[in-house]
């Protein structure tokens, strides 16, 4: 299906030389592949927040609380 899409002279500049070095006269390919990339990311970012909200309940709560310390403790060393 054709569309068009509006993107800036440097994006266009720069797929237009990956184009040319992988052989390609347009870069409507390397589009498809960065979409089919950018939903597969979403549809496994799905699945794992599904998982991690099925995990909801499983720890006690001293693990809990453990954890809630530990992660605290990094975020700190972060700054």
């Amino acid at each position: 299906m054709r569309t068009t899409v509006e993107i800036n002279d440097e994006h266009r500049a720069r797929l237009l030389q990956l184009a040319a070095r992988r052989g390609d006269k347009g870069f409507s390919r390397i589009i498809a592949e960065a979409i089919e990339r950018y939903l597969a990311e979403l549809d496994s970012s799905d699945v794992m927040r599904g998982k991690a909200i099925r995990l909801c309940g499983t720890l006690s709560r001293k693990e809990a609380d453990r954890l809630r310390a530990d992660t605290s403790k990094i975020r700190q060393s972060w700054r």
